[in-house]
């Protein structure tokens, strides 16, 4: 990469897995409103014959990773699980109730399971989520199931209930395979815990397996990540996220265990990246959206190639299934025309779901202009272009995109004609930078605080 162009654009932005972003949401949906938005989107899902999506949000974890960014409670005390799926359950039927489907059953095409650790719950009590969850459920003949694992608590055993539920795709966390990089981040776990979880996963009849990396974390080099990298090439997983770490420390009070003196910085966290992403190519992976890549036999490539690929909180996926109904605490659910958070405690999420009320906490209905601006940057993220010739694409702010483009065009960035504007194969390393130019909620009101991680 350019280093010029590095110093340039590296600047504090959003990540785009959904718009408004989070920090800008500011008409959150009455619990009325919310369900309205899930009933109008289920409404198409069933004209449409696509089914809807549940998200799981699973938060307990027996250690603390301190690059992690997620919504976690650290226990080794297992004797909060099943207290935790009784509640999850009371939502997904407090829910079932509100949108008129008890004694009917949820079309579901996607379910995921997130945390946290979903496999911090024993396969018995995997198994008494799922199967409360599958009971009122007729499973959509395009599925895809998913989960995240992390491989020191995850046995044969729970990939066993997991293929008896239909799950298709693991997703690992493994970050880096470097000793000195796991233990700052106080992540260890070996190659063999990986690829003992791999093998079985394919042995068992998984279809695609990803692994999570991260780039830019504390004591990482160009040689860790070419070591991590080859273990990873050696594994061959079917699809990989590689994420730039975001150092939010005034945030997530758990990253100031390392100090800024610790991270790789400026065009030298890049450099990791970029190296990665060359080994990761000449092994034959494909570079999908921004910061994931995939084998060409994996869903994510033939989504790219028939243009369905999208993109929402959990990252890429190979389409767009609306809606998403989020269960458990901190969960977000989307519904197109609004988001949904559920409250961020356990213990206020718990109550208010023993008093039968749907638990959100935030959230936002998007207006016009909203639903416009969102679409344009989901075709940039997913795409790499979009277009606003018709009057049904237009809205005001994006009268002087060329001019907020003009230098990105210089540089060779982007091409801006007429209405279309596309990103090219020097800019995709700037992609957010691109959609901020898209983003109105952004551009009229700067954050006051810090907010984003660096978009480069």
């Amino acid at each position: 990469m350019n280093k010029q162009l590095y110093k340039k654009y590296n600047v504090a932005g959003p990540r785009y897995t959904s718009y408004p972003t989070v920090p800008y949401w500011d008409a959150s949906p009455t619990a009325d409103q919310w369900i309205d938005a899930l009933r109008g989107a289920l409404d198409k899902a069933q004209k449409d014959n696509t089914g809807a999506a549940i998200y799981a949000h699973i938060p307990f974890c027996e250690s603390l990773c301190t690059y992690c960014g997620c919504n976690t409670r650290i226990t080794r005390n297992h004797a909060v699980s099943n207290p935790y799926i009784q509640t999850l359950l009371k939502e997904f039927d407090l829910y079932r109730e509100k949108l008129g489907l008890s004694g009917k059953k949820l079309i579901l095409s996607e379910l995921h399971l997130g945390g946290g650790t979903p496999t911090f719950l024993t396969p018995e009590e995997l198994s008494n989520l799922l199967g409360g969850i599958f009971e009122h459920c007729e499973i959509h003949p395009d599925y895809e199931f998913s989960i995240e694992v992390d491989p020191r608590v995850t046995s044969k055993e729970h990939l066993e209930i997991l293929k008896k539920f239909h799950f298709k795709r693991i997703s690992l966390g493994i970050q880096d395979f470097d000793p000195k990089v796991q233990d700052i981040v106080h992540r260890v776990q070996s190659v063999e815990q990986v690829r003992k979880i791999t093998d079985d996963a394919r042995e068992l009849g998984f279809n695609s397996v990803n692994y999570d990396l991260i780039y830019g974390l504390p004591l990482q080099t160009i040689q860790s990540v070419e070591q991590t990298v080859a273990h990873v090439i050696d594994l061959k997983p079917d699809r990989i996220a590689f994420y730039g770490y975001a150092h939010v420390p005034w945030i997530k009070a758990s990253q100031r265990r390392f100090t800024e003196a610790d991270l790789p910085s400026g065009d030298e966290k890049r450099a990791l990246y970029e190296r990665g992403r060359e080994l990761l190519e000449a092994a034959g992976y494909i570079e999908i959206g921004m910061d994931h890549f995939a084998l060409k036999t994996d869903s994510l490539s033939f989504a790219t190639e028939q243009k369905t690929l999208h993109r929402n909180f959990m990252g890429y996926t190979s389409r767009n299934v609306s809606p998403i109904i989020a269960l458990g605490v901190s969960a977000i659910g989307d519904a197109w025309t609004a988001f949904a958070q559920n409250e961020k405690l356990l213990e206020t999420y718990t109550n208010l779901v023993n008093e039968k009320k749907i638990p959100i906490m935030r959230g936002h209905v998007l207006n016009q202009e909203d639903l416009i601006l969102r679409q344009h940057i989901l075709n940039l993220m997913t795409k790499m272009k979009t277009n606003w010739s018709s009057e049904q694409e237009k809205t005001e702010i994006l009268s002087d995109v060329a001019e907020k483009l003009a230098e990105m065009k210089r540089d060779g960035l982007v091409k801006i004609e007429g209405t279309e504007c596309e990103v090219t194969e020097e800019g995709r390393a700037f992609l957010r930078n691109v959609c901020m130019a898209f983003d109105a909620r952004l551009i009229r009101k700067a954050p006051e605080t810090r907010l984003f991680s660096q978009t480069v």
